[in-house]
């Protein structure tokens, strides 16, 4: 409307002032409801509504007059000064050019009517207005926000900015406040400079304004109904953070430095670097209010912790019961080239609304290098701003000089204010420097030399400010009433108050010290110090990171899974399901009350059902997860004439725990980020994330690398998601086929993950609630079923994932499944495999009705469960061939895992399956087919096969001529 389609919209808005019926109607209800523009001029022949003392304005004039202040609203950023390094103002844009909207130089001591402005009353000059327009939106902030569509948040957002001309009043306390945190964040960067020469600690010199940001917001927190901030920080000041802003000790920070940790065992796990630790405290607030805050520790890969941040807030804001979403804040720190080059902040934002995932609204804060390691903004964006992405979830935008600390704590302020009235994002961008390169042993001068010159010659920002504050202290740039206030004593009270900072900063300084001694004698010593965070405390608390193999009981009374039946299979007055849908629910509604089999989709509603009555919450997310990818869930059933909603287990017991299912965006790193925050801050529910198939989740293989399989080793973290990846070979491609079991399973080590695979709904059943009934928590990973989720009545009952509901009411999850059918006397080969495969061999062996062979589930794959697995293997004293049996690849699947470990048991184990590939399965189902005849018929053959594959014996069948077996001889070439 304000850009390209400007000239359409000028000549429309031109006829409508001289004759409304000119144009048609829609361009007449958009103009004369156009609030946002003020009061316009009235049309010929009217009677003004300015004052009758003067004369109304000329149509031209003031129709330049709303176009020129709907253009310094929309473009008024480009002309602000906002960059700290540039020694010129921003040239002059065409956009602002009175001249573009038929004024004139001639025009600027005219009389016209400025109410349009809402920081202006009435008649003024049309010089006052663009004074007042200058220092609004071209001063040392730059405002983005008439990308928005809302008219009420445009308004909302002038009504705020203009009538102060974007210079926020400030009580004298807050800005020696901001005086005081500039001086400490600086303190402290220069103290770690002397002491720690060489040592990477990623300093915030040149973006020091951070912190009294941060204070600013913690000020006015409380006072909005904010109870607490969780922080995902860049490594960018995340020590200044942790020291200024959480208050962690000093000789914390130190003993990192001093890496003093000696531990004896790797009990404590592993750790990780001082710059990527997580750390939480209460912050009193200096009128005496609390806060809570807490940082979350984050790998290198810096942006992958947004979406953890988010599913902790809405974590916390469930078990506060804060439905308005205002007590829990995410506020994210970033960089300016990672928030303009990472997938995962268009996926974290797209998140912002959606009802699985909304947290009312992050406060974001760039800190704007600009610049990323070396890389100049021209080759690391296409954009103007590293912000624009911001722009498609319609966020307002405020780019301020990291130089003027009053006005970045005042966009703070007013930003956290817009968070909580809109409950939508909000981003500062926050333009600064780096004093030195990326870390403290580069030297920028080698790829931006001219930038590291300028920088050169930069004063401390504390001294900037101070200076700042002098300047002022007659009055200008001080809000009026504040001037008032401190009348002629300003100067002596500015005098007093950085006297108080020099003493204060001495007392910080002599703090510093002490801790830093402190430490050194604890180095020299050779005395340990713990390294990390406490992780069992608080809702954790009573929970141990001891993983155990004792089962414990998860069966559940047959009059609880009938009133889960009952729930199932019954639905509302009035309510229509689908016809084909109502006898599916309702058939497994009577198998349950008829003691029947049961499916895996009815075995998870009881799972899930009876843990609800229990009291524990339920939650599960992901692509189309309601219904199942496999239209197997029907976890919300859809009215058939109105579309409305009915979620069977939300509606068992008035006093039952939540259960919630939501299908998410098609993301799968933000997604699962956000479920594993989720669960990090709720261990008491069961937290699920499900791939659409189960390679999807190679989109999420950073969260599961650097948080799910090492969070605990690192930052002494424990975590229970669940990660549901259905997993198969059927058939149906490359790209449909593989869960990547492999890559699990080459992350296992130290009990960080569980793997299993589960071949009945049964034990589906007793490990989704064996994983809330333990006094640990781990993460779970599950390969789940496709061609298995349903009965059919083409297969026997035996050869396919049925459970008798009797198998659901006493018992626990087995890690290892035995052959019930086999008779150990007699047999002398152990088929040993996993999953699917299973019942591919179960029917091989029914139909060659062999009594020599038993076929063996391993269910869990890791922890481990070798003693377990050697009972049971023992069981077979006749046995003299040992053979695992897997679907997937060679150089896939469990092979390489479980081969070395059953060695070691003492159990020579061969290998029957595909042979290894680049790809996890072939594209053809005629050529899948075949395959998985061969390694099935290889398992059973007098040898077994080995690897199947093109180029193994089996693959292709010689021709023969006669019966001799003689391949046909070619014919010989003639001549014509």
């Amino acid at each position: 409307m304000f850009s390209e389609n400007g000239e359409l919209v000028d000549e429309m808005f031109r006829r409508w002032r001289e004759n409304s019926q000119s144009v048609d109607a829609t361009w007449q209800a958009f103009f004369a409801g156009m609030q946002f523009a003020g009061k316009l001029p009235d049309q010929p022949g009217s009677v003004s509504a300015t004052s009758s003392a003067t004369p109304p304005a000329d149509l031209r004039l003031q129709t330049g007059v709303v176009r020129l202040v709907n253009w310094y609203r929309q473009a008024g950023h480009l002309q602000a000064q906002t960059d700290p390094l540039s020694l010129a103002h921003p040239p002059r844009s065409p956009l602002l050019a009175i001249e573009s909207y038929d004024l004139s130089p001639a025009d600027l001591d005219k009389t016209i009517d400025a109410s349009m402005y809402f920081g202006l009353e009435g008649n003024v000059t049309l010089r006052e207005l663009i004074e007042s327009l200058e220092e609004t939106y071209c001063r040392t902030i730059g405002v983005e926000y008439m990308h928005i569509d809302s008219l009420e948040v445009r308004k909302w957002l002038a009504k705020r900015m203009e009538p102060v001309r974007n210079r926020h009043p400030m009580p004298l306390r807050q800005k020696y406040r901001i005086l005081m945190t500039l001086h400490q964040a600086e303190l402290f960067e220069r103290f770690l400079h002397t002491k720690y020469v060489g040592q990477k600690r990623f300093s915030l010199e040149g973006g020091e304004t951070l912190i009294p940001i941060l204070d600013g917001l913690i000020e006015r927190g409380p006072s909005l109904g904010v109870k607490e901030f969780v922080i995902g920080m860049a490594h960018r000041g995340r020590l200044n953070v942790l020291a200024n802003t959480l208050n962690k000790p000093f000789s914390e920070i130190f003993n990192e430095f001093e890496d003093n940790y000696l531990p004896m065992s790797t009990h404590d796990g592993d750790g990780d670097v001082k710059y990527h630790l997580g750390f939480s405290a209460d912050i009193e607030t200096s009128d005496g209010q609390s806060v809570h805050l807490s940082v979350t520790p984050n790998p290198s890969h810096l942006e992958i912790v947004n979406p953890v941040v988010e599913g902790r807030v809405r974590a916390k804001q469930r078990l506060h019961d804060d439905n308005e979403r205002k007590t829990g804040v995410p506020l994210l720190i970033h960089g300016d080239a990672a928030f303009a080059g990472q997938g995962v902040i268009m996926e974290t934002f797209n998140l912002m609304t959606l009802s699985g995932y909304r947290t009312g609204g992050t406060v974001h804060v760039v800190i704007n290098n600009q610049i990323g390691f070396t890389t100049n903004p021209r080759d690391s964006r296409s954009t103007q701003y590293c912000t624009d992405i911001a722009k498609f979830v319609q966020c307002p935008i405020f780019h301020v000089n990291a130089e003027d600390a009053e006005a970045c704590v005042a966009v703070a302020q007013l930003a956290l204010e817009f968070r909580q009235q809109f409950k939508r994002d909000v981003v500062i961008d926050m333009v600064c420097y780096r004093k030195w390169g990326h870390n403290e042993g580069d030297n920028p001068g080698y790829t931006q030399p001219l930038q590291s010159k300028v920088i050169e010659k930069k004063e401390p920002l504390s001294r900037v400010y101070a200076t700042q504050l002098a300047e002022g202290s007659a009055g200008d740039g001080v809000a009026a009433h504040v001037s008032e206030a401190i009348g002629e004593a300003f100067e002596e009270k500015l005098a007093e108050a950085i006297q108080v900072a020099d003493t204060a900063a001495d007392e910080y300084k002599q703090r510093m010290q002490q801790a830093y001694d402190e430490t050194k004698a604890l180095v020299k010593s050779g005395q340990s110090r713990k390294r990390g965070m406490e992780g069992f405390g608080g809702r954790w608390k009573d929970f141990t990171n001891e993983y155990t193999h004792t089962p414990v009981p998860t069966g559940v009374a047959e009059k609880v899974l009938d009133r889960i039946a009952d729930a199932i299979g019954s639905f509302p007055a009035g309510f229509t399901p689908h016809p084909n849908l109502q006898k599916i629910l309702e058939a497994r509604r009577d198998n349950i009350k008829g003691r029947k089999h049961v499916d895996w989709g009815t075995a998870e509603a009881l799972a899930f059902g009876s843990l609800v009555l229990e009291g524990t919450a339920v939650r599960l997310s992901g692509q189309d997860s309601r219904r199942g990818t496999f239209t197997q869930r029907h976890a919300v059933v859809v009215d058939f004439n109105t579309a409305a909603d009915h979620y069977p287990l939300s509606n068992l017991d008035p006093k039952q725990a939540p259960f919630d299912v939501f299908d998410s965006s098609l993301s799968e790193a933000a997604v699962l980020g956000f479920e594993f925050g989720y669960s990090m801050d709720d261990p008491h529910s069961l937290v699920m994330w499900e791939a659409q198939f189960g390679d999807f989740v190679n989109g999420a293989q950073v969260i599961i690398d650097q948080f799910l399989t090492s969070c605990e080793s690192k930052w002494t973290r424990s975590n229970g998601l669940v990660m549901l990846l259905p997993h198969a070979y059927e058939g149906q491609g490359p790209e449909h086929s593989s869960a990547r079991l492999e890559r699990f399973l080459q992350m296992c080590a130290e009990d960080n993950i569980q793997v299993v695979y589960p071949t009945t709904p049964a034990q589906y059943f007793h490990m989704l609630r064996r994983q809330v009934r333990r006094t640990f928590r781990k993460p779970l990973v599950v390969m789940t079923p496709k061609s298995l989720l349903r009965f059919t009545d083409k297969k026997p009952l035996e050869h396919q994932a049925a459970s008798p509901v009797s198998d659901l009411t006493s018992g626990s999850f087995r890690e290892v499944l035995d052959d019930l059918e086999a008779n150990p006397n007699t047999v002398t080969r152990v088929l040993l495999c996993s999953g699917k495969v299973y019942y591919d061999l179960a029917a091989r062996r029914d139909e060659l009705k062999s009594q020599t062979v038993a076929v063996v589930r391993l269910e869990q794959f890791y922890p481990w469960p070798g003693e377990q697995l050697a009972a049971v293997l023992s069981r077979y004293p006749k046995c003299r061939e040992w053979v695992w049996v897997q679907e997937e690849s060679q150089n896939m699947g469990g092979w390489s895992f479980v081969e070395p470990r059953l060695r070691a048991m003492r159990f020579p184990f061969e290998y029957v399956g595909r042979d290894a590939s680049a790809s996890p399965s072939t594209g053809s189902h005629h050529v899948h087919e075949r395959e998985q005849k061969l390694l099935v018929d290889g398992a059973f053959a007098v040898n077994p096969s080995g690897p199947i594959g093109p180029g193994y014996i089996g693959w292709v069948e010689p021709t023969t001529n006669g019966t001799n077996g003689e391949h046909t001889p070619a014919k010989p070439k003639t001549n014509a």
